[in-house]
């Protein structure tokens, strides 16, 4: 039990990581849909999915290999140098190649203006440059430098934000406050592009933070190494794709089918369910190095059982907590009443977001046992699912299509993994409770969402409260042993 309770502290700090620079985000939402309505704040929203993609694509998998081998290979120092100089020779070939062909990348995927497009393009370079320093960060535990470095990060694009997009215009501070070289590229752009603006600032300064770590790499790169870690990565890459698809694919559907106004609703409604991507995120930033780590302990899969059993039931605690109190949440964080009527997905992508997280635990099976094509094939089905889905239903039910696809995709893939994962590498999971955990929140976040009850807290509240004594009572035992101190 005490390597479970280091498990959790590290989870808490690196969920600090997660969570506070997603809640500001979240805090912006209101700022963004304030100043954009639904058919410009779909402009962002297309911004974030093409660079989603490209993340996914330049790193190619290999922050995960860099887990696997950093833990498995006695001279580490050449996992990390020949997965950072990889990565820093193809995305700089990116960025040079990307700019050249910025005028036709425009035309091709029907941007606004070339700008945008210059953006993202240094976004990205500078967010995938700083994957293996942060992956270092992660893998030698070190978890509170790493969450200090993304708060730094969040910290400064709000208060970026802020500054284009409500100071200036409001006249606190003049437009002589950004400076003149910025001025002369932003100068008659739609307001839209201080917000890509303030991201590309932003990591611009997180690399600044991270180059001590930089430095201190040796720059020797290793032909072997490199095919060990290209091999076990390009699936994990394709799986990445995939997931990127599941994620985003479903905007791109709305706005093509059923226009830009229906689809900027629907993210921004959407956004609502980061609270599960919150906890997910902060789940995973702990738990993949510690999964790798502990891999040759006794007891690593009885760990690993007990993990899997407490993230459901932490997130199902989220889940309904959300759902429960929706109207409050989309008042402070959506504000205008036009984004309101796509509410009701939120408990739907909120289940679908939990699935996922427990595919995510799931998923050490084939990571562990270097079978990360069987990943790549569960992923590409999920995508799939959710492009059918999405194509078939859209046109007859609108975004909430879109919410069931997710859903739909996260479901199988969650229960495909667990049965092949069940012959290669079987770990006695918590089934029972799971599905009994599972089960419950969806009922009570169904009687919590109909007409009848809701905006009532006392019976939200209630709800909440049931919920708590039924864990309570369930894992009484367990939570004895996590907060025994001896």
């Amino acid at each position: 039990m005490s390597t479970l309770k280091k498990f959790f502290k590290d989870t808490i700090i690196y969920g600090i990581a997660a969570i506070l620079p997603r809640a500001i985000n979240i805090g912006l939402v209101k700022l963004h849909t304030s100043v954009f309505g639904a058919e410009r704040y779909a402009v962002n929203t297309d911004y974030y999915v093409y660079a989603a993609y490209l993340n996914a694509l330049l790193t190619y998998g290999l922050e995960t290999a860099f887990f696997r081998f950093f833990s498995k290979e006695q001279e580490k120092g050449k996992v990390i140098s020949t997965s950072f100089i990889s990565l820093l020779i193809t995305t700089t070939l990116f960025l040079f190649a990307a700019l050249f062909f910025a005028e036709n990348i425009t035309t091709l995927f029907n941007f606004e203006n070339i700008l945008h497009v210059k953006i993202l393009i240094w976004t990205v370079y500078l967010d995938t440059i700083v994957v293996i320093p942060f992956a270092y960060l992660r893998v030698t535990n070190r978890p509170i430098k790493f969450t200090a470095i993304k708060v730094f990060n969040i910290i400064i694009l709000a208060v970026l934000n802020i500054l284009f997009l409500w100071v200036i215009p409001k006249g606190i501070l003049s437009e002589s406050t950004i400076p003149s070289t910025f001025r002369f590229y932003i100068n008659g752009q739609p307001q839209v592009i201080y917000i890509f603006l303030a991201n590309v600032i932003a990591s611009l300064f997180t690399l600044i933070v991270l180059l001590p770590i930089v430095i201190k790499i040796k720059f020797s790169f290793d032909k072997t190494t490199f095919k060990t870690l290209i091999t076990y990565s390009i699936p994990i890459m394709i799986g990445s794709l995939a997931y990127v698809t599941n994620e985003n694919i479903d905007k791109l559907f709305l706005g093509n089918l059923i226009g830009d106004k229906d689809m900027g609703i629907y993210a921004g409604c959407y956004k609502l369910g980061v609270f599960m991507t919150l906890y997910i995120m902060a789940f995973r930033l702990g738990a993949e190095p510690f999964f790798f780590n502990h891999a040759k302990e006794k007891n690593a899969k009885n760990n690993y059982a007990t993990i899997l059993k407490w993230f459901t039931i932490l997130g199902a605690i989220f889940m309904l907590i959300v759902v429960c109190y929706i109207d409050l949440f989309a008042n402070i964080l959506l504000g205008q009443p036009e984004y309101f009527e796509a509410l009701k997905i939120v408990p739907i992508i909120l289940l679908a977001n939990l699935c996922l997280g427990i595919y995510n635990n799931l998923s050490i099976w084939y990571k562990l046992t270097d079978k990360t094509l069987y990943g790549m094939y569960i992923s590409i089905f999920g995508a799939l699912v959710t492009i059918i889905f999405n194509l078939i239903m859209i046109p007859i039910i609108g975004f909430m299509a879109s919410a069931w696809a997710t859903l739909a995709a996260y479901g199988s893939m969650m229960i495909i993994s667990y049965v092949i994962g069940k012959k290669y590498y079987p770990v006695p999971y918590h089934v029972k409770s799971v599905i009994k955990y599972l089960a419950i929140v969806s009922l009570f976040s169904y009687i919590s969402f109909m007409e009848t009850f809701r905006g009532n807290y006392i019976v939200a509240t209630a709800l909440v409260l049931v919920f708590l004594g039924i864990i309570y009572f369930s894992e009484k035992k367990d939570i004895k042993q996590l907060l025994n101190k001896n």
